[in-house]
């Protein structure tokens, strides 16, 4: 099955909602429950792992099973939480990869990830930051590496 196969942009997570609750302000959710199931990936001329961007929700992204787009090395078990307006997309390592790849159609299968996103900040509890012993300091770093590609005499 394709989901908004469109020849140009990636889809936006959103069309991946399976559940919401919606607050009394319209377009905006208390709470809004997403599943990345697998998916073909079908989309020209553009960039097909999740954009990098900055949300007015608080996101809580966790892999089931396989593998997750933005980052191949978020196994199984793992999750990853993006405050409000925290900037956050794909690692240098996939940025590098999918910008080389030849865009034909690939079915992304074998994995199953889940995102939660809500309007209200979400926090890491002292059990789950301190006590759990799993959270991975570095994650920062994930992001670093990148070449800077701007050029700011590019004309299309």
């Amino acid at each position: 099955m394709v989901i908004n196969a469109v020849s140009f942009d990636h889809a936006d997570p959103s069309i991946f909602t399976v559940l919401t609750c919606p607050s009394t302000k319209p377009g905006v959710a208390v709470a809004d429950f997403v599943i990345f199931p697998p998916r073909w990936f079908v989309q020209e001329n553009t960039f097909r792992p999740p954009y990098y961007h900055r949300n007015c929700m608080s996101e809580f992204m966790g892999n089931i099973y396989g593998r997750y787009d933005a980052k191949k090395d978020n196994l199984p078990g793992g999750a990853t939480l993006h405050s409000m307006m925290t900037p956050h997309g794909p690692d240098s390592k996939t940025f590098d990869r999918t910008s080389q790849e030849e865009l034909k159609p690939v079915k992304m299968e074998g994995t199953m990830s889940f995102m939660f996103e809500s309007s209200y900040s979400l926090a890491l509890t002292e059990w789950g930051d301190k006590t759990c012993s799993v959270v991975d300091e570095d994650y920062y770093k994930c992001w670093q590496g990148f070449t800077n590609n701007f050029d700011p005499n590019w004309k299309p």
